[in-house]
This record gives structure tokens, C-alpha cells and sequence, in this order.
């Protein structure tokens, strides 16, 4: 069993703070979607309200065309799992993972089968009979995923439930997510505001911020072509340089002037632009470091990270902008060194004052 959700014109306002404004999205059923921004950006109170936690304000939600948004969260046919994982102490897992069950009069045949295939599938069959507090922290997220899945729902809701776990943890348990949805080819929400666990986890990337809908995408649209400037700094690590620049027409294409009057030939249609004033963007790995006199401008190293496969230097133009580009793993530059930048224009993005991003017309 799974799950089509339909989001319509949904509206949330707590007191005279409007959360959310007039929010429409229709995830597939099978897709695993993920809801990405800061705190605050309503993605949570989304994800609940789907769930019947919080009230619809004026909207509508619809799982496989039934309307659900005035349905008690028992009847809606998901399972939520949530960060603070919300398991009984007292209970042994094989009831926490059954509970839910109990109080709808499953068979207990029905339940314990369900209970078995739950374990087996998230490795946690030597746990049945263990406390929580016997537990560490990613043995008690896989029971509260457990206790989702043995309710067989349409969908899945996953509100942050990786932030309790340490960075090693929410790796493994990362690829376990991916391999469950594999597995079972059920609809799946989860919302974080971690752009890797977006990117590794998604089919579908929803970035939200200041109640709506920024874009809507597979990880790589979204990285490749963010839609606006807030999806550009927000989906990347590091985040995109966005550069103050002189936009010029030549020809069919778009020249931007950066720092010391350097032109970057980008692959942008000059015919597409208005008038205005625009940014230049570009990713660091389309920023290469050069030795001296083969790039041009020159700037000043200020900050290394190595990476291991790569490493990111900062670097502080002429005018005072700070830009970051990528050197091999096994770079040998030096903080207070000047240095040479080779930009890789075809791959740039220019913003208009509206935030709009302008990218090379995809071929």
C-alpha cells in the first residue's frame, strides 16, 4: 500500500504569525521527497499537518484523491517518526513495536509476524526483549522505525529523526533509510534542514524558506540550476560564491566583469536578460587555483581546508570580495600566497535583483 499527497492552497498561521502561505506540492505515490530549510521555514509544521498533528487553516490535503486534512491522524494511513524517537521505557522493544497495533484489536498472530518482519529487515531481532534504556541511541531509532513500519501506512513521515545520532551513526543509518524505501516502495516525507541528508536521501528535493516553496527538483537540478539565490547558498557546501559584477552583452552570450575588471565568458543568453542589476554566481569546484600569472584575477590565499580528494582554499580579491575555489588533495599552497583563478564560466549563474537565477539554456 502506498501513497499519492496531494497538498492544496495549504495555509498555517499560529496567532498573527503566518507559517505558511497558500502551499500547493503533489508528491507521487513510491517517491521519496524531502523537505529542506532553515528553522523556522514551516517544513515541520508541514510535515505534521499531514500527519493530523497540527490543524489545516484553509487548504486542502489529499492522500490518493481523499480528502484527510479534517480525518483524526489514526485514520489517515501514515506513520510518524519522530526525533525524540518516543519510545515507552518501560516497555521491551517487541511492545513498543506492537503497541500501536494493540490498540486498533490486530490479531496478535498478525502482530507478531509484522513485529519479525520489522526486525529482520532493520537488524534489531536480538532486541525484542531489551528496554530502551538497554539501548544506544541509533538502536532506538531503527525500534521507533520499526514501530512506523510494522503499521504497514500509505506514507511515511520522517521529522529530523537523524539529529540525535553522532555524525558516524547518521551515516549508516542514512543508507539503511535509503535501502528501506528500496525495499518497500512506500511513499516517504522527511524533513531536515541537513542539505547532505536531503542529497543522499531524495528523489525529490521541496526547499522551503519564509513559508513557501523556493524549488522543487532531483538533488542534482537543485544543485546544478538553483532557482534562486537563497537555493544557491543554501544547497552546497561550501555554499555558492555569489560575486558582485558588471554585466556586459557580447555577441549571443553574457560577459560578467568581477573584481580588477576581469571578464568571466559565461553561457547565459544575453537575450534574456532585462536591464537591472545582477550577481554572478559559481560553484567552487568551477573555480580553479593556478600558480601565479596563469589565471587571472590574482588573489590571496586566507584560509586552507583539505578535504582529502580536494581542497577548498579562500581566497581575497582585489576589491575585498572573498571567493573559494578548489586545488587538488595534495595542494601545496600556503595561507598569505598569491595565487592565480581559472573560472569555468559555461557553468556560472548570474541573479537578478529579484533573486532569480539565470542559468545556460540546457541542451
Amino acid at each position: 500500500m502506498t501513497a499519492k499527497i496531494d497538498i492544496i492552497n495549504v495555509s498555517k498561521r499560529f496567532g498573527a504569525l503566518t507559517v505558511l502561505d497558500e502551499l500547493s506540492l503533489s508528491i507521487p505515490a513510491h517517491e521519496f521527497a524531502v523537505f529542506l530549510g532553515p528553522s523556522g521555514c514551516g517544513k515541520s509544521t508541514l510535515l505534521r499537518m499531514i500527519a493530523g498533528l497540527e490543524s489545516v487553516d484553509s487548504g486542502e490535503i489529499r492522500i490518493n484523491g481523499e480528502r484527510i486534512d479534517h480525518q483524526p491522524p489514526g485514520k489517515r494511513g501514515v506513520a510518524m517518526v519522530f526525533q525524540s524517537y518516543a519510545l515507552y521505557p518501560h516497555m521491551t522493544v517487541r511492545d513498543n513495536m506492537g503497541f500501536g497495533l494493540e490498540n486498533i484489536a490486530v490479531d496478535r498472530a498478525v502482530i507478531e509476524a509484522r513485529i519479525a518482519e520489522a526486525a529482520r529487515m532493520l537488524e534489531i531481532g536480538h532486541l525484542l526483549d531489551r528496554k530502551p534504556g538497554q539501548l544506544s541511541g541509533g538502536q532506538r531509532q531503527r525500534v521507533a522505525i520499526g514501530r512506523a513500519v510494522v503499521k504497514e501506512p500509505k506514507a511515511f513521515l520522517f521529522d529530523e529523526p537523524l539529529s540525535n545520532l553522532d555524525a558516524a551513526l547518521r551515516t549508516r543509518t542514512r543508507i539503511e533509510l535509503a535501502q528501506l524505501h528500496q525495499r518497500l516502495k512506500s511513499t516517504m516525507i522527511f524533513v531536515t534542514h541537513d542539505q547532505i541528508e536531503a542529497m543522499t536521501l531524495a528523489d525529490r528535493i521541496v526547499v522551503m524558506n519564509d513559508k513557501k516553496i523556493e524549488q522543487i527538483g532531483t538533488p542534482m537540478e537543485i544543485y546544478d540550476r538553483p532557482a534562486t539565490r537563497f537555493v544557491a547558498g543554501f544547497v552546497g557546501s561550501p555554499a555558492m560564491n555569489v560575486l558582485d559584477a558588471a554585466i556586459e552583452r557580447a555577441d549571443a552570450s553574457v560577459v560578467a566583469r568581477i573584481a580588477d575588471g576581469i571578464a568571466v565568458n559565461t553561457s547565459v543568453a544575453a537575450d534574456r536578460l532585462g536591464d537591472g542589476r545582477y550577481l554572478f554566481g559559481i560553484r567552487s569546484e568551477d573555480v580553479r587555483i593556478a600558480p601565479p600569472g596563469q589565471g587571472r584575477p590574482e588573489a590571496t590565499v586566507e584560509v586552507i581546508e583539505r578535504l582529502g580528494e580536494r581542497t577548498l582554499v579562500y581566497v581575497r580579491l582585489g576589491d575585498g570580495q572573498q571567493i573559494v575555489g578548489s586545488d587538488a588533495g595534495n595542494s601545496r599552497v600556503t595561507v598569505g600566497e598569491r595565487v592565480g583563478l581559472v573560472f569555468e564560466g559555461a557553468k556560472a549563474h548570474l541573479f537578478d535583483e529579484s533573486g532569480r537565477a539565470w542559468h545556460a539554456r540546457e541542451a
